[in-house]
């Protein structure tokens, strides 16, 4: 039998991420947020192509790209009311990182595999900060998706997108636990 890490289970076991609008100052110091970074990056990577990447968003960062918000809502005929959801994501966040999904070419390596490798750093992301003892959440919404945005917001190039926003700081409330999925429902046993 293996020996188990009781801890690490106990902590997947009741874990939760922290509503990004309950997040607050202090936020993590940059030598705090390359430990969060290291840890994310231990996630599978078929083919070690590292097709993702970081960019850490500080306040000054988050409130120009809140600034960005309105003009391309309006463009692209978003509700207002979506608009400043939006808009508040950005301007009321002190720390975000914006997890991109960069696929690299590969013969090998699906692309769709590297988008789902992004997206599980995200989770190691969010857990990584949970685990440090910060707030942590995984946000994207209709900005982060938006091509003109994201590279006139981010830089990103052309075959790169938000795979996710993390924002992390401190929690101001500890959130109720929310219901969780029916496990008999979604599991499937297949013995033959």
């Amino acid at each position: 039998m293996p020996t188990p890490n009781q801890a690490a289970l106990d902590f997947f076991l009741t874990r939760r991420s922290r509503p990004a609008k309950t997040l607050t100052t202090p936020v993590p110091d940059n030598a705090t947020v390359e430990t969060l970074l290291t840890a994310a990056a231990r996630t599978p990577d078929h083919g070690k192509l590292e097709p993702w990447r970081f960019i850490v968003l500080g306040k000054p960062a988050l409130a120009r790209l809140a600034a960005l918000v309105p003009e391309r809502g309006d463009a692209l005929g978003i509700d207002p009311d979506k608009i400043t959801k939006a808009h508040d994501q950005y301007a009321n966040a002190d720390l975000a990182i914006a997890v991109v999904s960069s696929p690299k070419p590969s013969d090998k390596i699906p692309q769709i595999e590297q988008v789902y490798s992004a997206g599980a750093v995200c989770l190691a992301l969010v857990n990584a900060g949970l685990a440090a003892g910060w707030g942590a959440n995984w946000l994207s919404g209709w900005a982060s998706h938006d091509r003109d945005f994201i590279r006139d917001g981010l830089g990103l190039a052309d075959h790169e997108t938000i795979a996710g926003l993390i924002h992390l700081g401190t929690e101001t409330s500890t959130p109720p636990d929310r219901p969780r999925p029916d496990l008999a429902a979604i599991t499937t046993w297949v013995d033959a």
